[in-house]
């Protein structure tokens, strides 16, 4: 890759710069989660009480929110990530898509981490280790695809239209409810699971679950529809932001 250097050296920027004078440094990647975790598991284990099929809720709800919280972070940044490096793209020639890319890969650095305290809570509530997880690379692979699609899109938007940076959250709130992170799939009530089969993050969130906890290989009807929702965000995001890629400079 011809820009393989410069995408390292902005994925270690991003990396430095997000905890540069933090106090705690890195150590807040595993303390947020780990403080929703402990606030989720308290509020939906004994005041609302959301059944989780027999498995322990702190391990069903952190399975679900460890990829939902990369996606949403991820999102989140990569949004912003061309405004935020306006003197590159006015000064030098370079691929614009290498500013998203390097943000969320800057996040898969947070996931790893956040992947090996999931690990540690699946050792300490005795999960044993399942064939299936083997398959978790796959669910990875596109569910990465979907994020890259998706911040293709609003980072090239967010450029002509700078609402899409504020309603980002809201969008995400939103997404995350109609996404069965904090909850079962069961629990979605029958008349609306059409609507909200519409969902790719449900596959994928779901399919999480079964290879890790459950030991069952994803549901394929809903897995594949995942996959060629995930392979064409991304193809035709990544059409969307090339296109507008060359008015950048002009308009930022």
């Amino acid at each position: 890759m011809k820009y393989k250097d410069l995408l390292i050296e902005l994925v270690k920027r991003e990396i430095k710069a997000r905890y540069k004078q933090s106090i705690l440094g890195y150590a807040w990647v595993i303390l947020v989660p780990l403080l929703n975790l402990i606030v989720l598991t308290v509020v939906f284990s004994y005041f609302i009480k959301i059944p989780s099929g027999g498995t322990p809720y702190v391990i069903f709800l952190f399975t679900g929110l460890v990829p939902w919280t990369f996606t949403a972070n991820s999102i989140s940044v990569a949004t912003q990530s061309v405004i935020s490096n306006t003197s590159l793209i006015t000064k030098i020639y370079l691929p614009r898509e290498i500013f998203p890319i390097a943000t969320i890969l800057a996040k898969m650095v947070d996931f790893l981490l956040t992947c090996l305290v999931l690990v540690v809570l699946l050792i300490v509530f005795g999960v044993s280790f399942k064939l299936t997880m083997l398959f978790v690379p796959v669910i990875f692979f596109f569910h990465f695809l979907l994020i890259l699609g998706i911040s293709f899109f609003l980072s090239a938007a967010n450029v002509f239209f700078r609402d899409v940076e504020n309603v980002i959250g809201v969008f995400l709130t939103i997404w995350m409810y109609v996404t069965p992170v904090l909850y079962p799939q069961e629990l979605i009530p029958h008349a609306f699971v059409p609507f909200f089969n519409l969902n790719p993050m449900m596959p994928i969130i779901n399919s999480y679950r079964n290879t890790i906890l459950y030991g069952t290989m994803p549901a394929w009807p809903s897995f594949v529809y995942a996959v060629v929702f995930s392979v064409v965000v991304f193809v035709l995001g990544y059409k969307f932001f090339k296109n507008r890629a060359r008015y950048f400079a002009d308009v930022i």
